[in-house]
């Protein structure tokens, strides 16, 4: 039974969240009005409830005895992730209620959207296009939308003012540079298990090079983006606080073109932390300027 807790526990891949924070981080930055009640339940929903829900579900239906996201040397999945996953998403969409209808339909949302991925009925991440664009969506241009609504309060229609569409839309071009990555050292075990996913449709190094082609992309979007409807002057500093992810990836770059044995799960964590601490640490720092919060103190 401890066996079980403890595999259930690490299959939550908490740590994981950490990667996922700038999609909560950037709609704070351009909300007008959140209050503390809200922005901790929605942090919490988030990064406690359907977070580990997804990963959890996800662990129990692909089984990997290899590395996947946030785990290095998985253990055996038992039932126990499966039903923690039930859990968790009842208790998200409970603590959605709190904050308004609206909310509650895009975590529910967000739930079906994540099942749907993994599932054996539907299984989505098999299929490399649809596989790649159905989660940069979601875990981009749809969890913005979300996040900003559950911020403010607000209703379906404050989403379509430009500054929430285009911060949508560039969040979800980010990861539609860096979610190939995650697959890229998973090749033999995805295969094995017949999912097509897009890293192995482009093989190891084109993915690369478009992983490295869409995040530059993506980068300089952000900084049109910044300046246009932050108008915080820090893009210096956002720049600066990318170079250690890109200069990691450039190394890692030569290295698997040398020798593809360094296609590994912990040169993927590491760009993906570096990239991720860069952004969270850039969008903290903007959304301290940009409300003001310091002024406070």
């Amino acid at each position: 039974m401890l066996k079980a807790i403890k595999s259930a526990f690490l299959h939550l891949r908490l740590p994981f969240s950490w990667f996922l924070l700038p999609f909560f981080l950037a709609p704070l930055c351009i909300s007008p009005n959140f209050d503390d009640k809200r922005l901790g339940l929605v942090f919490l929903i988030l990064h406690f409830l359907i977070y580990p829900a997804s990963n959890s579900f996800n662990s129990y239906f692909d089984k990997d005895q290899k590395s996947i996201g946030g785990l290095k040397v998985p253990p055996p999945v038992t039932k126990l992730s499966y039903y923690i996953s039930l859990i968790l998403d009842v208790l998200a969409l409970v603590l959605a209620l709190r904050i308004s209808i609206w909310f509650e339909f895009f975590v529910a949302g967000y739930i079906l959207a994540s099942r749907a991925y993994s599932h054996p009925s539907t299984r989505i991440k098999k299929y490399p296009i649809l596989g790649l664009f159905y989660t940069s969506f979601f875990q981009g241009y749809f969890t913005v939308c979300a996040v900003y609504l559950g911020l403010n309060g607000y209703e379906p229609w404050n989403l379509l003012s430009a500054k929430v569409q285009w911060l949508g839309l560039l969040c979800s071009l980010l990861l539609l540079g860096i979610y190939p990555l995650t697959q890229v050292y998973q090749h033999e075990e995805d295969g094995s298990r017949g999912d097509f996913t897009f890293s192995r449709m482009l093989g190891i190094k084109k993915t690369l090079w478009f992983s490295m082609i869409v995040f530059f992309l993506s980068v300089v979007g952000f900084v049109f983006y910044f300046e246009n409807f932050l108008f915080v002057p820090l893009r210096d500093i956002f720049l600066i606080s990318l170079n250690p992810a890109t200069l990691f990836f450039l190394f890692w770059l030569i290295k698997v073109y040398q020798d593809e044995k360094y296609v590994r799960y912990s040169y993927v964590m590491w760009i993906l932390f570096l990239a991720s601490s860069g952004m969270n640490y850039y969008l903290f720092r903007a959304f301290l300027v940009n409300t003001n919060v310091l002024q406070v103190f």
